[in-house]
C-alpha cells in the first residue's frame, strides 16, 4: 500500500512539497471544489505524469491503482464510446478457483518475502539495512584514513599531493596502495628525516602549460560572407523598390508577420495578390537563404571558438605556474575578451541586417601576445624540470614509502578488520540480492500461471447481471446494461433495446458510472488480473447524485472498508475525497470510533491558502455537525424528558430535507392510532418551514411517553426504507437494544 505521497509544483500546489505521510488502510480527504483533491487522485493514478510528485509504496511493491474521478468518467463514459467489459471469475469450476486461490496466496507470500528481503537489504527507508551497514563501514574507514592524513600532513604534504583536499580520494588511494605498492617498509624516523630534504622548500617539477589553438577563430575573420551584401533576387518586380529604399532587412522581418497574417500586409493591412506573394518569395531566393545560413554558422562557430579560448586561458590563470607572468596574461585576456565581445556584436548586427558589410576586429596581434607569454613560461618550466629530474625520482620513491608506511603500520589492523566486515557484508548483500531475484522470478511465473487460469474461468456477464440488479433495486427502471454483439463490451439500453447512453441525465450517468467502477473493483477489464492486489481512490463519487443515492454509494464504499479491515479481498487501501459534508459524515461514520482516528484510518483537510493548496492532517474526524450531536442525545439512555421531542423533530427535519421528495403525510398514513398522532407531531415542524427550525417548544412528558416517541421515531426510518441510516447513527446503542429485546 501507499505509505506517503509528496505533491509539488503541479496544479495549485507550490514548489515546496505537501507531504502526506503515515497513510493508513482507509484515508479520508475533505475539501471544497477547486482545493486540490483531484490532483492527489491523479498523482496516485499515474505518478509518472508528475515529475515533481512522488508516491512511496510499502516495501517498494506498487499495487494496481484504481481511481474513480473525472478522468475515469470521461475516459469510459463519453457519448461516442462503448464500455469495456468487466471480467469476473465464475464459480462453476471449483478446482480451477482453488488453484487460483492457492497461487494467489503464494504470490502474496512471495511479495511479503521480497519486501522482507528488501528491508533487510536496504531498510524501510531505502538507506539502511545491509547496504546501510556497508555504507557506514566505508565512512568509518574514510574517517580513519583521513585522521592519518591530518596526523602526518605537515611533514608528508608532498607525498599526499593530489589527495589532500578530498577524504574519499585519500581513502581510495590507501586501498589501492595495499594492492600495488612495491616499496620496502621504512621506519617513521627515516621517513621524517628524508622528507625534510626531498619535500623541503626546494623547487619541484612543473607541468607545462597547454598550448592554445587559435587557428579556427582567426580563420573566421576572413569569412567572405562578412563583407558580402546579402540581398534578394534583383530581377523581381519588387526588387527595384526594395533596393531604392534600401529596406531589404526591414522587408525580411515583415515577411514573418505577412506569412502569419494570411497574405494581408502587416503594415497597410491590405490584402495582397498572388503575384505579390510570388515576387516576395522569389526575392528572398535560395541564394539569400544560403547566405543567411552562412552568417548563422559563422555566429555559432565564433561563439564556440571564443568561449573555448576564454575558458582555456582562464583555467591557466586559475591554476597558474610560478613561472608565468600572471599579471600580463590577465591583461591580455581582458583585451581578448573585449575584442571578442565587439566582434560578436558585429556578427549579431550582420544577422539582423544581412545587407550590411562588416569587418571584425583582428585577434591576431593579441593572440600572438598571449601565445608568447605562455611560450616564455613553458621555456622556464622546461629548464626547471631538467635541473630537478633526479630530485623528482627521490620524491617519487619517498612518496611510495610514505604510503607503504601508512598501509603496513598505522592502518594495518584496522584495514584487516575492515576486510573481514566488508567481505561478510558483501556476501550477505549478494546473497540477499540473489534471493530477491529468485523470488521475483518465481512470483512472476506464478502470476503468469494465475493469468492463464483466470482466462479459463472469467466472464463479463456477471457484471451485467450485478449492475442491472442494483439499478432495478434502486429504482432505475428506464435503462440497463447489455452486452454488445461485437465482443466483450457493454452498452446502455432502454427496455426496448435502443441505445440511450447519449440521453442519460447527469445523475443517471454518475450512478451507472459508479456502479461500473464498483464492479471493476471486483474484477478486471481484461480476461485476467481480477485477483491482483489493488488500492482504490474515490474522488467525489456522489457528484450530481440525489440524496437517497448518496447514502447507497456511501453504504457500498463502507462495505469495501469492511473487506479491508477483515483482509478478505484484493483491495488493500482506499482513499475517499469529497467536498460533500453529508457524504463525508455518512461514509466516515463509525460507532466504534470514540474521539481519535482509529489505527486503520487517517483524516485530512485540503484547502487553499491564497492560491496554493495545503493538505492538513487531523488526528480525529475534522468534520462535525450539530446533526451528529442530536443523535448523541437519542443514543443517551438518560435522555431528557423535556427536550427529547425537539431533538427527534430536528433530526427528521435535517434528514428528510436533505433527501428531498419525501412526503411526511404518506409516512404518517403508515401508522395507526396514537402512533399516527405522535408521527404527525414529530413531522409538524418539517412542514411549517425553516423559520421555525430554531424555535423550542418544551412539553413535560413522562418516561413512558418518551419510549413511545422513540419507538415511533425508529419506525419512521423503518417504514420509509431508511432504516440503515438509523442503525448507522445509533451504532452500539441499537445493538444493545436488539440484544435486550431478543434476550
Amino acid at each position: 500500500m501507499i505509505e506517503s505521497i509528496q505533491v509539488a509544483n503541479t496544479a495549485t500546489y507550490d514548489l515546496t512539497p505537501e507531504v502526506l505521510d503515515d497513510l493508513s488502510s482507509i484515508n479520508f480527504f475533505f475539501g471544497s471544489n477547486g482545493s486540490g483533491k483531484t490532483t492527489i487522485s491523479r498523482v496516485i493514478a499515474k505518478e509518472e505524469n508528475f515529475s515533481n510528485c512522488h508516491v512511496r509504496w510499502k516495501g517498494g511493491t506498487k499495487l494496481q491503482p484504481l481511481v474513480y474521478n473525472r478522468d475515469f468518467i470521461n475516459a469510459n463514459f463519453s457519448p461516442s464510446s462503448i464500455l469495456k467489459g468487466v471480467f469476473t471469475m465464475g464459480k462453476k469450476n471449483i478446482e480451477t478457483l482453488d488453484k487460483i486461490t492457492e497461487a494467489k496466496n503464494l504470490v502474496d507470500r512471495l511479495t511479503e518475502k521480497i519486501e522482507s528481503l528488501k528491508a533487510n537489504l536496504q531498510g524501510e527507508n531505502g538507506h539502511s539495512g545491509r547496504r546501510g551497514e556497508l555504507a557506514r563501514l566505508n565512512d568509518e574507514l574514510k574517517e580513519k584514513c583521513w585522521s592519518q592524513k591530518q596526523k602526518h600532513d605537515e611533514k608528508f604534504a608532498g607525498a599526499f599531493t593530489g589527495f589532500r583536499s578530498n577524504s574519499q580520494k585519500f581513502c581510495e588511494k590507501i586501498i589501492a596502495e595495499r594492492v600495488s605498492n612495491p616499496a620496502i617498509l621504512q621506519p617513521l624516523e627515516y621517513l621524517d628525516k628524508k622528507a625534510e630534504t626531498v619535500f623541503g622548500k626546494s623547487q619541484c617539477i612543473e607541468q607545462p602549460i597547454p598550448v592554445l589553438d587559435v587557428e579556427s577563430i582567426v580563420a573566421n575573420e576572413s569569412d567572405p560572407v562578412l563583407k558580402k551584401i546579402v540581398i534578394g533576387k534583383e530581377n523581381v518586380d519588387i526588387a527595384a523598390m526594395i533596393q531604392k529604399l534600401n529596406n531589404s532587412d526591414w522587408v525580411k522581418k515583415g515577411r514573418v508577420f505577412y506569412q502569419s497574417n494570411d497574405r494581408v500586409c502587416p503594415f497597410c493591412q491590405q490584402r495582397t495578390t498572388d503575384e505579390f506573394e510570388e515576387n516576395l518569395r522569389e526575392y528572398f531566393d535560395e541564394t539569400f537563404e544560403k547566405d543567411s545560413r552562412s552568417i548563422e554558422k559563422l555566429d555559432i562557430a565564433y561563439k564556440k571558438d571564443s568561449d573555448q579560448l576564454q575558458q582555456q586561458i582562464q583555467s591557466i590563470i586559475d591554476l597558474p605556474s610560478k613561472f608565468l607572468d600572471l599579471e600580463k596574461l590577465e591583461s591580455e585576456r581582458g583585451l581578448f575578451v573585449s575584442k571578442c565581445t565587439v566582434n560578436l556584436q558585429r556578427i549579431t548586427t550582420k544577422k539582423k541586417e544581412p545587407s550590411k558589410s562588416i569587418k571584425l576586429e583582428s585577434l591576431v596581434k593579441i593572440l600572438t601576445a598571449i601565445k608568447t607569454t605562455i611560450s616564455n613560461a613553458n621555456g622556464l618550466i622546461s629548464e626547471n624540470n631538467s635541473v630537478l629530474s633526479n630530485l623528482q625520482q627521490e620524491r617519487t620513491k619517498l612518496t611510495t614509502e610514505v604510503w607503504k608506511f601508512l598501509v603496513e603500520t598505522e592502518l594495518k589492523e584496522y584495514l584487516e578488520d575492515y576486510d573481514k566486515k566488508q567481505n561478510a557484508l558483501s556476501k550477505a548483500i549478494a546473497s540477499i540480492t540473489k534471493q530477491i531475484e529468485a523470488k521475483t522470478k518465481e512470483k512472476e511465473a506464478k502470476k503468469l500461471e494465475i493469468q492463464t487460469l483466470e482466462k479459463g474461468t472469467t466472464s463479463i456477464q456477471p457484471t451485467v447481471d450485478g449492475i442491472n440488479s442494483m439499478l432495478s433495486d434502486f429504482g432505475f427502471q428506464n435503462f440497463s446494461l447489455a452486452k454488445t454483439e461485437e465482443g466483450n463490451f457493454y452498452k446502455i439500453v432502454r427496455p426496448d433495446g435502443s441505445d440511450v447512453k447519449e440521453t442519460l441525465s447527469e445523475g443517471e450517468r454518475s450512478f451507472i458510472t459508479f456502479l461500473y467502477f464498483y464492479h471493476l473493483l471486483k474484477g478486471s477489464d481484461s480476461e485476467s488480473g481480477m485477483t491482483t492486489n489493488r488500492i482504490v481512490v474515490f474522488d467525489d463519487p456522489v457528484s450530481s447524485l440525489d440524496s437517497d443515492i448518496l447514502f447507497i454509494v456511501g453504504s457500498l464504499i463502507k462495505g469495501i472498508f469492511s473487506e479491508i479491515r477483515d483482509n478478505s479481498g484484493y483491495i488493500k487501501q482506499v482513499f475517499v475525497l469529497t467536498h460533500n459534508v453529508y457524504f463525508h459524515k455518512e461514509v466516515t461514520f463509525n460507532s466504534k470510533r470514540v474521539n481519535k482516528a482509529m489505527n486503520e484510518e487517517t483524516f485530512w483537510v485540503v484547502r487553499k491558502s491564497g492560491s496554493k493548496s495545503k493538505v492538513i492532517n487531523h488526528d480525529e474526524n475534522p468534520i462535525k455537525t450539530s446533526y451528529e450531536l442530536l443523535w448523541t442525545e437519542v443514543r443517551n439512555p438518560d435522555c431528557s424528558n423535556l427536550t427529547i421531542q425537539n431533538v427527534l423533530r430536528r433530526i427528521l427535519e435535517n434528514y428528510f430535507k436533505i433527501l428531498g421528495g419525501i412526503d411526511p403525510d404518506k409516512i404518517c398514513e403508515m401508522f395507526e392510532g396514537e402512533n399516527k398522532f405522535i408521527c404527525k407531531s414529530l413531522f409538524s415542524w418539517v412542514n411549517d418551514g425553516s423559520h421555525y427550525a430554531h424555535d423550542d417548544l418544551y412539553i413535560s412528558i413522562d418516561s413512558l411517553t418518551v419510549d413511545k416517541y422513540l419507538d415511533v421515531f425508529r419506525s419512521i426510518f423503518e417504514k420509509s426504507n431508511h432504516f440503515a441510516h438509523y442503525e448507522m447513527m445509533m451504532g452500539e446503542a441499537y445493538l444493545k437494544n436488539v440484544i435486550q429485546s431478543t434476550g
